[in-house]
């Protein structure tokens, strides 16, 4: 009798909080944006989209940061911004830049004759030097079997090592890049570095050196593989191994454009990063969310909106080298001027294919907290996810909490030693859609919510077709409605009046009107 009270009781609270909080937005809200988001329109959009797939079209077919594709279109933006009355400027800042012109080549000469599968036995590791060497293979303090090794880890590991041949070094203890200078620094030739063999560490995985710290090969493998080498050491083996690689120090830069008026006192930033991976145009991840902040940013200037608070759009460079354009803004602002903010938006991937209306979830209602979970954002942050899930409600589009786990450029923004709350939209990379999501917003069951992540084909036309034709345009056309409702409110918001205040985690867990949630933190590698 007593539990079956207590759960009436639990029952009756739930659906008084849910009661008790409208998550509809309020009328004059809506009302007050509507000529706003109808400016901002799917066409506007896609032309600047269409403009970064023919950047990428004259150079190599990318837009990575340090490269001429991204150069010119970082100069677009700004040109477009000066064109609609900004005050626009570059921020350079120093990267370390890497490239892998061609696939790596790994094959076995001794004792046998077998050629090794790019992306399959072997990856190139992030700067890595470039190489071509047929070399013997030496084993690194390491006898191959699973664990935490120390292989590398110390120059005295490589005590009478050949010089010249090609060194096999397990994965543990210390970094990548201690394990391949050393191997360097003992006259190495080359480095295979095979994984550890415990849980989590067996496949075949893609490291990094983190900078250009040498310029012989670096490759990785699987456990498997580095068994198969270490085993087949005693017998003359022999590898030829290649890398073609760019890794250097270079410059690339921001753009950072601010409406000439609105309280210097009151900073609203909007953000989204301009580079793509190597690999591909990125016009996805992430043409779809520059392109939108700029065009939200023109149709701004052309309706002639004068904001209370100063609008400051930013684009960011080297975001696919671990959020480095936005790392290094947020570290250049002096404590007074971090001050001046008063939120950061932030819009990565808002067009994908095979879509969900992913919100941010600042105030963390949707994922345990603890060590090992998701934090909630700096007080503030619940109160920007409840703008977007209040304009969803009032369109009747469902939506779902992704983890607000820093892992795009609001990372540095909401770092506890800056504090800055934020929020944005997200339509997800390469997790995998369910049939609970496929109900609520279309598309293919089991397939990725963008097919094209970090890949070749993130194209102008892939956007708009691919896995779930025609719905990366309607996830566009519907999120970018959202990031004008959310710019021009925050606009015109009086904060001394209306500061920001975070829902209780009931309120906003009752408010949301998706089910289902997105836990593979984004998949976004190094991000």
């Amino acid at each position: 009798m007593f539990s079956k009270t207590i759960r009436i009781l639990t029952m009756l609270t739930i659906i008084a909080a849910t009661f008790a909080y409208t998550p509809v937005a309020m009328a004059d809200d809506i009302s007050e944006t509507k000529g706003f988001r109808k400016g901002v329109t799917l066409a506007g959009i896609r032309e600047h989209q269409a403009a970064f797939q023919s950047i990428a079209n004259a150079n190599n077919g990318t837009r990575l940061a340090g490269t001429n594709g991204y150069d010119a279109s970082a100069q677009y933006v700004y040109d477009k911004m000066a064109a609609a009355g900004y005050n626009v400027s570059f921020q350079e800042f120093p990267f370390a830049f890497f490239q892998e012109l061609t696939p790596a080549i790994l094959d076995q000469t001794a004792p046998g004759s077998v050629s090794y599968t790019y992306n399959v036995d072997y990856l190139t590791m992030s700067y890595s030097g470039s190489g071509d060497v047929t070399a013997g293979v030496t084993a690194v303090d390491t006898t191959a079997t699973a664990g935490a090794s120390t292989s590398g880890c110390e120059s005295s590991n490589f005590a009478g090592f050949p010089a010249g041949n090609i060194a096999l070094i397990q994965r543990g203890t210390c970094t990548f890049a201690a394990k391949a200078v050393n191997a360097q620094a003992a006259g190495a030739s080359g480095v295979i570095v095979f994984n550890q063999g415990t849980a989590g560490r067996v496949d075949l995985f893609g490291g990094t050196l983190g900078s250009p710290v040498v310029t012989i090969p670096v490759v990785g493998t699987s456990f498997t593989l580095g068994v198969e080498l270490y085993g087949l050491i005693g017998n003359g083996l022999q590898l030829h191994l290649v890398t073609d690689t760019i890794s250097e120090i270079r410059t690339t830069r921001n753009v950072i454009a601010e409406t000439p008026t609105g309280d210097p006192n009151r900073v609203i930033v909007i953000g989204a990063h301009l580079d793509s991976v190597d690999a591909g145009p990125g016009i996805n991840d992430n043409g779809s969310g520059s392109a939108t902040i700029l065009e939200v940013a023109e149709v701004f200037a052309q309706q002639g909106r004068v904001p209370r608070n100063k609008l400051r759009f930013m684009w960011y460079g080297a975001e696919e080298s671990v959020l480095l354009g936005s790392i290094f803004y947020v570290n250049s602002l002096s404590q007074p001027e971090l001050d001046q903010i008063e939120l950061m938006l932030n819009f990565d991937m808002i067009g994908s294919p095979n879509f969900v209306r992913f919100v941010y979830d600042g105030n963390n209602s949707a994922f345990p907290p603890g060590p090992d979970g998701v934090q909630p954002g700096p007080a503030g942050s619940g109160a920007i996810e409840q703008v977007f899930l209040d304009y969803f409600a009032s369109q009747g589009l469902k939506n779902a909490p992704t983890p607000f786990n820093g892992r795009s450029d609001y990372g540095p923004f909401i770092a506890p030693s800056i504090g800055i709350p934020a929020g944005g939209l997200f339509t997800g990379a390469e997790g995998l859609k369910t049939a609970q999501q496929v109900i609520d917003y279309g598309g293919i069951e089991g397939a990725q919510y963008d097919p094209c992540y970090h890949q070749a084909c993130d194209t102008f036309a892939g956007t708009g077709g691919g896995t779930a034709p025609g719905l990366g345009l309607t996830a566009l056309d519907q999120m970018s409605d959202a990031v004008a409702h959310a710019v021009l409110l925050f606009s015109k918001r009086n904060f001394d009046q209306a500061p920001l205040e975070d829902p209780d985690v009931a309120a906003t867990a009752a408010s949301r009107s998706g089910s289902s949630l997105h836990t593979d933190d984004q998949a976004r590698e190094e991000k």
